[in-house]
């Protein structure tokens, strides 16, 4: 039984029997009458418990809830009763105030309550537990939910979810409406999460025209934003237009042309787009890429062009030494004495290798002699887990380039630049692959005039996450001094792991039967992705506590997220496996995302306020239900998470193999299907194999593995470093 009729309703908001933290739909209970509930259901997205609501909608049978009112509009009022206050405080929706609280303040305020906390906070201080600080942090997270509610109820028109009203409200604060509603696509650059679509939608909403110059030049800067995502630092013209009016479904009737150059004419004159023309074709991208790109090929010719400082040592002598082996009997070969001797004798030098090549000993030997010629040397690594790798490697104390460069809070920059240069002689930084292009301007800028620099890195593994191919196109230019290692050394011929990392980087299957090798690979062959959770569960809760791995040693390395093999499913899988729901245990519910105590969890964006970055792994040891927080240990440092933020975490007991770079595991297990085709290729199997350190689980299907292997067409990424270091390529 329905009817189309337009039903009013009202009454208190009684329970809330189910929320999207999303999409914002919820199931409530609405009080009507002393003795007469009614479920209603629809997007209501700012509703708490005790709330006085006006509901419009019309009544249907649901075959689960029964008779309940499906909303069309709702208001709602801050409640006046004792019960009302008390349920709209316990609701969790003011930090600092729970149930057992709640009830505390309406014991000693009554109906009051609310107008005490915002108007005399001071009284709170007569309740048990409460001095002046939370007193005022309660009273400000009333006003703000006050104004937060008026941000709700103007984005609620608008379609925008509960969870990004928030972040849109954090961001601009008691402004939001006016900036929104001034240049609403300024949400794709200042609010995390927030994209084109949403931003468009609004724009739309607010009596934009759709064909509108505006709109296209924003269309366009997507566009560019959107090829950086996947590595690129330009766009050419001819696929941004495609893109954009794609993505902006302009009419086919009209003519478009006239719009998109009309569009990129105003970008240009208003200094908004950098134009690059190379080999007939056009690129367009925004300024700071173009200036970062071009002032690491100024600071890279630079440094080329200047003689290295003068060492208090004889070059020659050194050289004969370096033939020989040292008092502990360690023999450098031909290509690792070159490398040292390139080090001394330029300003930059490169080197490169993959795993057994002997890098490590290269450098331990470097920083022998540098040390015997009083030089003041600094070693960096751009993760945090990579900076840990170069340390163990080389018992020297390692920073992230983060903090060697002193990244000031708050995300406006480094403290280290050509005004305020590092003190030292000579740099070395390792994981050179994972250095995107504006990192690696960032870093070249802060290089004194007497600094040297030593780049080391494996060029054949994948290039970095965020913008760019800065190892491969220095390399490439030709202009910088490369030293590579090839030469395995016997000790490292013991490890599968290696053996087959360079089999891998041949074009070659792994191989699981060299005599006399350590049984620290494992190939394990399934038929197909369905197989795969079984298996993991094999692993986990047998093979690999028989071998010695505890849960925390090991990662799951995927190519990609989606897909019965993706990481999403397989963090799901291995949540229930490893941290499964407890009785009366706290688990919270975000972004579709379950959150456990105890949850391994990665950053998936640099946030510059918490100094913690795009591929940070923590844990998460303690959940705050009254302050709407958590709290994640990342190394030695605790962080906290408010509930809107966790947009910003993942679980990680499983993670893209692009995320595990500069990492290293005990133990690796990668699976590879054809259903991972559209990004398989060599280098991301290398990739992932070398992240191993004592064991390494191939599992999949043979031919998708051997269809990767043989792919060594790597997405070439639209960068011109190369051409800006070797032509007098610039932009118009």
């Amino acid at each position: 039984m329905s009817t189309t009729e337009l039903a009013e309703v009202s009454g208190s908001v009684e329970k809330i029997i189910y929320k999207d933290s999303d999409s914002g739909f919820s199931v409530i209970t609405v009080k009507v009458t002393p003795r007469e509930s009614i479920t209603a259901a629809g997007v209501l997205t700012d509703v708490f418990q005790g709330e006085i609501i006006t509901l419009h909608g019309t009544w249907s049978n649901h075959p689960k809830f029964g008779r309940q009112l499906t909303v069309k509009d709702y208001a709602t009022k801050i409640p006046a009763t004792i019960s009302g206050i008390q349920k709209y405080l316990a609701s969790g929706l003011i930090k600092g105030i729970g149930p057992k609280f709640a009830e505390k303040l309406v014991q000693a305020f009554g109906d009051k309550t609310l107008e005490v906390i915002e108007e005399n906070p001071e009284r709170l201080s007569n309740v048990p537990g409460v001095g002046p600080k939370r007193a005022e942090s309660i009273r400000q997270a009333l006003i703000d939910q006050k104004e937060i509610s008026n941000v709700m109820i103007f984005l609620r028109s608008k379609d925008v979810s509960t969870a990004f009203a928030f972040k849109i409200f954090k961001t601009y604060g008691n402004q939001s409406i006016n900036i929104i509603s001034r240049n609403p696509y300024r949400l794709i650059d200042d609010v995390w999460g927030v994209g084109f679509k949403s931003a468009d939608q609004i724009a739309l909403k607010l009596g934009l025209e759709p064909h509108s110059t505006e709109r296209v030049k924003a269309g366009f800067l997507h566009a560019i934003n959107e090829a950086t995502s996947f590595g690129h630092l330009y766009i050419d013209v001819e696929s941004a237009k495609k893109q954009t009016l794609e993505l902006l479904a302009l009419d086919a009737d009209i003519d478009a042309m006239p719009l998109l150059k009309q569009a990129l004419t105003e970008l240009y004159s208003d200094d908004k787009i950098k134009l690059v023309s190379h080999d007939e074709q056009h690129f367009i991208t925004l300024p700071p890429h173009y200036h970062a790109e071009r002032g690491v090929a100024k600071k890279i010719k630079t440094l080329v062009a200047t003689p290295a400082t003068a060492l208090q040592v004889d070059l020659q002598t050194l050289y004969n030494q370096l033939r020989l082996p040292d008092a502990r009997g360690i023999e450098l070969n031909e290509d690792q004495q070159r490398g040292i001797m390139a080090c001394l004798q330029n300003k930059i030098t490169i080197i490169t290798g993959g795993p057994g090549t002997g890098k490590t000993t290269l450098v331990k030997k470097l920083l022998e002699l540098l040390d015997e010629c009083r030089v003041t040397i600094r070693l960096a690594a751009p993760t945090g887990r990579a900076a840990k790798r170069m340390f163990e490697g080389t018992g020297r104390s390692t920073e992230t380039i983060h903090r060697l460069l002193e990244f000031a809070p708050g995300g406006v920059g480094f403290n280290r630049n050509e005004q305020n240069a590092l003190a030292l002689d000579y740099l070395i930084v390792d994981e050179a692959s994972m250095i995107d292009t504006f990192l690696m301007h960032s870093l070249l800028k802060a290089i004194p005039q007497r600094g040297h620099l030593i780049i080391l890195g494996d060029v054949d593994q994948l290039p970095s996450v965020g913008a760019g191919n800065v190892l491969h196109d220095l390399i490439d230019s030709g202009i910088c001094p490369v030293v590579r290692l090839n030469h395995i050394f016997r000790q490292a011929q013991d490890s599968l792991i290696i053996v087959n990392a360079h089999r891998v980087n041949k074009g070659e299957f792994p191989t699981t039967s060299v005599p006399n090798s350590k049984n620290d690979f494992v190939f394990i062959s399934l038929d197909a992705p369905e197989e795969l959770m079984g298996t993991l569960h094999t692993l986990y809760k047998k093979r690999l506590p028989m071998l010695g791995f505890k849960p925390d040693d090991v990662m799951v390395l995927s190519p990609m997220n989606r897909g019965t093999a993706g990481n999403t499913r397989i963090n799901q899988e291995l949540q229930a496996i490893l941290n499964p729901a407890q009785p009366n245990s706290v688990e919270i519910t975000r972004f579709s995302q379950i959150y456990r105590l105890g949850d391994r969890v990665m950053q998936i964006r640099n946030n510059y306020e918490k100094f913690v970055f795009n591929g940070d792994i923590g844990t998460i040891t303690a959940m705050h239900e009254e302050d709407q927080m958590i709290t994640v240990m990342f190394g030695e440092r605790e962080l906290e998470y408010e509930f809107t933020d966790l947009n910003e975490l993942t679980l990680a007991y499983a993670i893209s193999i692009h995320k595990s770079q500069g990492s290293e595991f005990g133990a690796v297990i990668i699976p590879i299907f054809n259903q991972h085709f559209v990004l398989l290729q060599r280098n991301l199997i290398y990739t992932a194999i070398t992240r191993a350190k004592r064991l390494c689980i191939l599992v999949g299907q043979s031919k998708a593995i051997a269809m990767g292997i043989r792919n060594n067409k790597s997405l070439k990424r639209n960068t011109f470093l190369k051409e800006f270091l070797t032509t007098d390529l610039e932009a118009r």
